[in-house]
């Protein structure tokens, strides 16, 4: 029997576990349909709250109708003591008698409709405030849930040694590897070309100073201002020109 019982026991322990692992697993679904019913609920309460209301609103109603009888009936019975008729007096006080006691019975029903619609109003209020509160934290749980998730995803993709983002990181580096190998390539073949046009021995004499470098704008601005001639200074022939007398050019217009 102790074996069957703690075989038992086991089972039980295992449904038990078995039962929180669903119920763990599904803790967001149960939490959404706990709160529809809570809202469910909550409709209910405002449904039967607005029919506590329509009869309290029927009961002051009925109230107020025998306040009025009341003051109607006993002007009616000052009317009669002042006329002296005590018998009718008395009959209207036992009016009046009989519609008091009717309104004291229904000002107890109306102040307990005024009691208990106040208590739920704020029972309602308290309600509504506690499924608003609720819906903000069921909102925060699912995105950290979802963040939670993709986190574990990711982790689980982008680790160990054959994860696709090694994959993708060595991939990048062969990429980087190929283009610098195309590079240097392309680097040596323009070397040897220059070496096969003597290019690289030009550049080694302009160099050195012995072979003179290519034409530029300077040179050719100075080769030019050299080719230049001075211009030839000439009289102004607006200025009179004054020969002294007895001068040699006087004497070469006398013999003319």
């Amino acid at each position: 029997m102790g074996l069957f019982s703690k075989l038992f026991t086991a089972f039980r322990g295992a449904a038990t576990e078995a039962g929180e692992a669903i119920v763990d697993t599904q803790a967001l679904r149960i939490l959404d349909q706990e709160i529809r019913d809570s809202k469910t609920h909550l409709d209910s309460a405002k449904e039967n709250l607005a029919k506590v209301m329509a009869e309290q609103m029927g009961v002051e109603r009925e109230v107020k109708k025998l306040q009025r009888s009341v003051r109607e009936y006993e002007d009616y019975a000052i009317q009669a003591l002042d006329k002296g008729d005590d018998n009718l007096a008395a009959e209207i006080a036992e009016k009046i008698a009989d519609l008091e006691n009717e309104l004291e019975a229904q000002q107890s029903v109306l102040d307990g409709y005024n009691s208990n619609i106040g208590n739920l109003k704020q029972t309602i209020r308290s309600t509504e405030r506690n499924i608003k509160s609720m819906e903000r934290e069921i909102n925060v749980i699912k995105t950290t849930d979802k963040v939670q998730k993709a986190n574990a995803a990711a982790a689980t993709k982008f680790s160990g040694t054959n994860s696709a983002l090694r994959s993708a990181t060595e991939s990048l580096e062969r990429i980087k590897q190929r283009q610098q190998q195309r590079s240097d390539q392309m680097k040596a073949a323009l070397e040897l070309q220059k070496e096969e046009a003597g290019g690289d021995l030009q550049s080694r004499l302009r160099d050195a100073g012995i072979v003179k470098s290519n034409s530029s704008t300077s040179n050719v601005l100075e080769r030019l201002r050299a080719k230049r001639q001075p211009p030839k200074s000439l009289p102004s022939s607006s200025e009179p020109q004054y020969f002294p007398s007895g001068s040699s050019s006087d004497a070469h217009y006398n013999k003319s």
